[in-house]
């Protein structure tokens, strides 16, 4: 397996890794701002205030988006093994 293999494999996982995270993140991030403009446009500084809408954005993207990352996960778990088994030989 040469450094070309290995840098494919890397970019590919990263390339996975944001797929997978990238829609919570994206979400949380997103009801984060949200409620920071909110709070400081009513001056309400209650750190705990932002954390019951994350939270249930954060639920409601894994039960919408959860089938895709997963897959998205296992599609790049079976290249690799197979890949390795490939490799092995």
């Amino acid at each position: 397996m040469g450094l070309d293999q290995f840098i494919i494999v890397g970019r590919e996982t990263v390339l996975v890794i944001v797929l997978a995270t990238g829609p919570v993140l994206v979400a949380a991030l997103a009801v984060g701002v949200f409620m920071g403009i909110i709070q400081a446009a009513t001056s309400i500084n209650e750190q705990t205030l932002a954390f019951v809408p994350k939270l249930l954005v954060v639920i409601g993207v894994f039960v919408i988006a959860g089938p895709f990352m997963m897959s998205t996960v296992t599609g790049f778990f079976q290249t690799v093994f197979t890949e390795i088994g490939r490799v092995a030989r």
